[in-house]
């Protein structure tokens, strides 16, 4: 083997070797925008999506099954405190259910997850703010700030910010990601 062989083998190798590396050193932004090789692995960039089957027959039902990670532990807390006017609907639940409800939401907040929407919602509320809508957290507003009202609150396949799955078509999965947003009516958004 010459002294060329030799190199491009040694060239060879540390180049394959660094891709096992750049997964852990490349990755996304927090609208799950991927950049560098960060596709290499999978990464928590949302929402834990649901996966207590109970949490979404009861939750479900009714409204979209919103993910625990979308608000904190004392908001969970306090809305299922208050189920008996659950935004003006009677949702309460026996103690059993409503209990073992409360510790699935509890466990997923967006305090206590590692994913990185999650963080970033837990991470915008102020001191002893306790929001009852994702919608009412400074995160929210601020990714849907240049939204205008005409494409949600006047849309009749909207109607509200709280119809997330509405134009977020991967909502269901705990996907949220800019690029996957398609408003009725409207079409692909970008802003």
């Amino acid at each position: 083997m010459n002294i060329y062989s030799k190199l491009l083998a040694v060239v060879t190798v540390a180049t394959f070797s660094s891709l096992l590396f750049l997964p852990s050193v490349y990755g996304s932004d927090d609208d799950g925008h991927k950049w560098g090789l960060g596709w290499f692995k999978q990464s928590k960039l949302d929402v834990a999506p649901v996966n207590n089957p109970v949490y979404r027959e009861e939750c479900g039902s009714c409204h979209f099954a919103f993910q625990p990670g979308l608000l904190p532990e004392k908001s969970w807390r306090k809305m299922m405190a208050g189920l008996e006017d659950h935004f003006g609907d009677n949702a309460e639940l026996d103690a059993e259910k409503q209990k073992s409800l409360l510790d699935y939401l509890v466990t997923n907040s967006a305090d206590k997850s590692d994913y990185k929407r999650s963080t970033r919602i837990a991470s915008s509320l102020k001191p002893g703010e306790v929001p009852l809508r994702i919608s009412d957290t400074v995160y929210f507003k601020r990714k849907h700030d240049e939204i205008p009202m005409r494409f949600v609150t006047d849309n009749k396949d909207v109607g509200s910010y709280s119809k997330c799955e509405a134009c977020h078509t991967r909502a269901e999965t705990g996907s949220y990601n800019e690029d996957e947003v398609k408003i009725p009516g409207v079409g692909r958004w970008e802003d």
